[in-house]
């Protein structure tokens, strides 16, 4: 038997049931197979795979004929895997031996209702293309989206659109928009966000900082003449962050704060607490460098 409900075994007990009246309002495809039959074996899956894909508006009844006799003499079968397609209590349609999906496909499209869309969180898009790197797409989503949930003055802000709201501040950083992106953070009022809220505002930080700072190659240059230059390293490190190269960076501000705690009243402290606070508490790089600069506190 098959996990879903639009998959199932049927007998000479039950085909009428099953098969005739459910017919009437959704077609029925029939899978006449056998243990012994290796193209049988080859074509299950496939039909399976297709009949999923339909979200019920098709069904799969499957003979196994070894041990539905009654049924294969009802209706002739005579080669194995024999399909037919049942319709308004007929059979409409089939076709007998292993075939490919594209024909499989091709018979079906008459006579079955193409399955509606899946339901797509535009949110969620949104989310996965920003995380892919895809900032202009994600920021076009969210503008469709913000302006498709308007809220009045006496209302409070839905959750889809903080979330949004967040989300779509770090799109106008990451593009350069800094003042509009700031301005965006500072219209979201709720409470129930305060990691993305952090994220965000540590990302327009090091985004700001970044802009004052010298050059990635000039900073190497000053490190490669003296590597214990610590205003150098932390600048790097901002540079780093704002390009979302966390990894070099956290591990660059981990070791100017075992070198010199004290440097710039402890900020390489405070900053490693901030990308912290734009990774999330999840990510595999916080938990590592919580880890080591807990080891090395203590």
């Amino acid at each position: 038997m098959s996990d879903t409900p639009y998959i199932f075994d049927v007998s000479s007990a039950n085909f009428d049931q099953l098969v005739i009246e459910n017919s009437f309002h959704k077609p029925v495809l029939v899978d006449f197979w056998a243990d012994w039959c290796a193209p049988c074996k080859a074509l299950m899956p496939l039909l399976a795979q297709i009949t999923e894909g339909y979200r019920g508006e098709l069904l799969l009844a499957k003979v196994n004929c070894d041990l539905e006799p009654d049924l294969v003499a009802r209706f002739g079968i005579r080669s194995l895997p024999t399909v037919v397609l049942f319709k308004d209590g007929q059979p409409a349609d089939g076709f007998n031996g292993a075939q490919p999906e594209s024909a499989i496909r091709a018979l079906l499209a008459p006579h079955v209702q193409e399955p509606p869309a899946p339901d797509i969180d535009p949110l969620e898009s949104a989310q996965a293309l920003f995380a892919e790197g895809h900032i202009g797409e994600a920021e076009a989503l969210l503008q469709l989206l913000l302006s498709e949930t308007p809220e009045t003055a006496d209302q409070a802000p839905l959750p889809e659109k903080t979330a949004a709201l967040i989300l779509y501040a770090r799109c106008l950083a990451e593009r350069g928009a800094l003042d509009q992106a700031q301005s965006t953070l500072d219209a979201v009022k709720s409470d129930d966000y305060k990691q993305p809220l952090a994220a965000a505002r540590a990302q327009l930080t090091f985004l700001r900082q970044a802009a004052d700072l010298p050059e990635v190659a000039s900073l190497k240059t000053r490190l490669a003449q003296n590597d214990e230059d610590d205003e150098a390293a932390y600048q790097l490190a901002i540079q780093q962050l704002a390009r979302q190269q966390y990894e070099p960076a956290l591990e660059a501000l981990l070791k100017l704060f075992l070198r010199n705690r004290s440097y710039a009243d402890g900020l390489p402290h405070k900053t490693l607490l901030q990308v912290f606070d734009l990774l999330g508490s999840d990510h595999l790089l916080v938990t590592t460098y919580r880890r080591k600069l807990y080891q090395a506190l203590y």
